[in-house]
């Protein structure tokens, strides 16, 4: 049925109604109702306008009452409380559309003729299409989310991975294609057959966006079914780093290609674009020259993703010195990583960085970690009760990782020896705490057992300084052995 055909079966169908409430009327008020109220409008005309709307105000009146039941004595994860709780928006919006529609039809046809009329006919007619295909879109995306909703709580409960996976993308893919369904289908009805050729072009575009979108959906569902089965939180979490890393660069050049095929599948629709890229194609060879030299950085960018996504030297949340800052890894993304450093700062390097430069990863193989604490003490300070006082320190310690620890004597310099000592713990942040906390205590230790091992400066001093006398210089030492005597 054409729009033509549709719009004649709609006036008559209002002729029709308007007729049957003018005799019903008469039978109530008798003839009286047919005087003219103002111009050729009559009381039947005003009547049978009001009725619609009557109606219109009556329903909003009474079906939220009848929702809100309908939720209130629903189970709160039984469909019918979705369902009434979501339609009631677009329901109300209909409504409201048909009433007035149906209110203002009659009046029209006693108000104007002629041109005039089908003008405004023709104004209204798009007016109120365009307002019922909005309500028919809204209820369809609401209706989506409800299936949406309802499938994943019913993936809560069913065991296997597949299952939690196709379930959501089947409730996501919902959300988006069946309100372009409901474009698809409805544009033929609201648009006159000129405009056929761009209906099938929009058409188009909204299925290869709803592909394009169900295949991002698809990635991001597989990417978060993958990563809940490790915890990146974990103390020992290697593997699962590893795999995150990898999931996320993989995914996000998935991505890219997507949209970049969508891009090019759209564009392929219009003929002037693909003359445009029947002339790129002819110099294809310059073309590439010039696109790898201007965009050398970004390639190389991309490229080092690749390796690093493969080859792996750093991972996410790995611990790493970089340009001698202490931090972890934060994002890697395709062309840039950022780095969280300890205060909170964040450095951001490009990809090439982590091919081309070194840096210190403290966590590539495992997050264990050897710290070391270094003391400076008198020669007179006891190494073994040093031992003894450590262990005192170290083992009840919640950080130590109860792997090993020792304290040996390092170096030694003219004035004071160096002790170190070396503690294990989980993971750089136990041991920089464990380091602090082994520092403190053994520090408090030499201080109050054993102060006069502390480093110091020795100096001696000449007997007769200590007690007092006067220093005169020797007779013997200042008289020259070469010196004459007595004139001589």
């Amino acid at each position: 049925m054409d729009s033509a055909t549709g719009k004649d079966f709609f006036n008559e169908l209002v002729s029709t109604v308007t007729a049957f409430l003018a005799r019903g009327l008469k039978h109530v008020f008798g003839e009286g109702i047919y005087h003219s109220a103002f111009g050729n409008i009559c009381w039947a005309d005003l009547i049978v306008a009001v009725i619609p709307v009557l109606i219109v105000i009556l329903l909003n009146l009474v079906l939220p009452i009848i929702f809100r039941r309908q939720v209130d004595n629903a189970h709160p994860q039984h469909l019918r409380k979705h369902f009434f709780g979501h339609i009631g928006g677009p329901v109300y919006l209909g409504l409201w559309i048909g009433g007035i529609y149906f209110g203002m039809a009659p009046l029209l046809l006693k108000l104007w003729s002629g041109d005039l009329l089908i003008r405004i006919e023709y104004v209204l007619d798009k007016i109120f299409s365009a307002g019922i295909f909005v309500a028919l879109l809204w209820l369809c995306f609401r209706v989506a989310q409800i299936v949406e909703g309802r499938l994943a709580v019913w993936s809560q409960n069913i065991a296997g991975r597949a299952a939690k996976f196709v379930v959501p993308l089947f409730g996501r893919s919902l959300r988006v294609v069946l309100p372009i369904l409901v474009v698809v289908f409805a544009m033929p009805l609201f648009f006159p057959s000129q405009y056929e050729a761009a209906c099938d072009r929009i058409s188009s575009i909204l299925i290869i966006l709803a592909v394009a979108w169900i295949l991002v959906q698809a990635i991001d569902l597989g990417e978060k079914a993958l990563l809940a089965q490790y915890d990146l939180q974990a103390a020992d979490n290697l593997h699962a780093r590893k795999i995150y890393t990898q999931s996320r660069l993989i995914s996000r050049t998935l991505h890219i290609a997507i949209g970049i095929c969508t891009l090019a599948s759209i564009l392929m629709l219009f003929q002037a674009v693909r003359h445009v890229g029947a002339s790129l194609l002819a110099s294809a060879g310059i073309v590439g020259i010039i696109a790898g030299v201007a965009a050398q950085k970004t390639l190389a960018n991309l490229f080092a993703g690749f390796q690093i996504a493969l080859a792996q030297p750093m991972r996410q949340d790995d611990v790493v010195i970089v340009e001698g800052e202490w931090g972890r890894i934060e994002e890697i993304t395709l062309t840039y990583v950022v780095v969280h450093i300890w205060d909170d700062r964040r450095m951001v390097l490009p990809l090439s960085y982590f091919i081309e430069k070194p840096f210190q990863n403290w966590t590539r193989v495992s997050a264990q970690l050897l710290g070391s604490v270094f003391v400076w003490v008198d020669y007179s300070f006891p190494v073994e009760a040093g031992r003894q006082a450590l262990k005192d320190i170290i083992e009840p310690h919640p950080l130590w990782d109860k792997r090993f620890w020792n304290l040996q004597v390092s170096d030694a310099s003219e004035k004071t020896m160096q002790l170190r000592v070396l503690a294990t713990a989980a993971d750089s942040s136990k041991a920089w705490d464990l380091r602090c906390a082994i520092r403190e205590k053994f520090i408090a230790y030499i201080q109050k057992n054993f102060p006069q091992s502390l480093p110091r400066v020795r100096a001696e001093l000449d007997e007769r300084h200590s007690s007092g006398q006067e220093l005169r210089p020797d007779p013997a030492r200042e008289q020259s052995p070469a010196a004459p005597h007595n004139g001589v």
